[in-house]
């Protein structure tokens, strides 16, 4: 029978907390649970390099709720979810860090909001206890994804979630766009909301993500903006940018033209020819770029993670995967 709700849990070196993390799972999730519901905690090993893996293994010869994804290596937080997703089992599905920063105690919580009407219940850590380089971006981030892309969270990075099953099947993850899920699936017409969660200092461990986190999020995040706004209507935004490309070029040679028209030479002027080559390098720079975005998106592309080995029930049927 399978599992009413699946816990996703990625990690990277975090032997030291996995054992409690699936302990206090457990004892959250139990009460939550009507009599003869299950549920299953998919561990996915992102390339670790101490003992988490055999901890994990450990678990699941113990409980049969735990399983094993191991990946090849260290492909990324998104790749490490999208093969939790690919395995998950439950209607429900919950996503939680590994290093015990993520309450379970909330588990609760976020299933009263999605049986309030929810699809995708978002944690807000209203109180964060990480040091201030990580805090003070984090905000500026979240300010930008709500102007840009109209999702009403205060802390799209947080990755305590929890979501329907038909949302995860319905959102394709490559790249680092595991921090954009609520809007993709806003975007997909799904009901999106938060609630504050508590947040706690950590105590194990080192964190895995460094001063690039941000430049690949603003990088995400324009990849985002396009799918939302222009993945069903491309030209109206090609349309746009050319547009104001004629209109600018126009400009340019009505200047020139006026020069002309008064007696100066302009077919040796480095307006021109620097006019020219920076909107046909422009345009076509940008418009490669997003089209091969919109491409990847449309297509699926190729599988984002390759397995080594699974331990643990896991593996959904055929039929659930669609």
């Amino acid at each position: 029978m399978s599992p009413a709700i699946s816990f996703v849990i990625p990690f990277l070196n975090e032997e030291a907390t996995l054992a409690e993390l699936f302990r206090r799972i457990a004892e959250a999730v139990r009460p939550c649970l009507s009599p003869g519901e299950t549920f299953e905690v998919v561990f996915v090993d992102d390339g670790s390099t101490d003992a988490s893996v055999a901890a994990v293994e450990a678990l699941a010869a113990a409980h049969p709720e735990a399983s094993l994804v191991q990946l090849r290596g260290n492909f990324g937080k998104s790749a490490a979810l999208a093969a939790g997703f690919d395995h998950a089992r439950g209607r429900v599905v919950f996503t939680l860090d590994a290093d015990l920063q993520d309450d379970p105690k909330e588990i609760p919580r976020f299933l009263a909001a999605l049986e309030g009407g929810l699809d995708v219940v978002s944690g807000y850590k209203q109180t964060r206890h990480d040091p201030w380089h990580k805090v003070l971006p984090s905000r500026v981030f979240n300010w930008m994804v709500r102007r840009l892309t109209d999702v009403p969270l205060r802390d799209i990075n947080c990755g305590f979630k929890c979501y329907r099953a038909e949302v995860i099947r319905s959102v394709k993850l490559y790249g680092e766009l595991h921090r954009f899920v609520p809007a993709l699936a806003l975007w997909n017409r799904f009901k999106v909301g938060e609630i504050v969660v508590e947040h706690h200092p950590r105590r194990h461990g080192v964190s895995k993500f460094g001063a690039g986190r941000f430049y690949r999020g603003l990088m995400d995040l324009l990849t985002v903006f396009f799918l939302l706004k222009y993945d069903r209507k491309p030209l109206h935004f090609f349309g746009k940018v050319g547009g104001l490309c004629t209109l600018s070029g126009m400009a340019v040679c009505g200047y020139l033209s006026v020069l002309w028209a008064l007696g100066e030479a302009i077919g040796q002027r480095p307006l021109l020819a620097l006019g020219v080559l920076l909107i046909v390098i422009g345009v076509q720079t940008l418009a490669t770029g997003l089209i091969a975005e919109l491409l990847v998106h449309t297509s699926g592309g190729a599988q984002p993670y390759q397995l080594r080995k699974v331990v643990g029930a896991t593996r959904r049927a055929p039929e659930e995967r669609l």
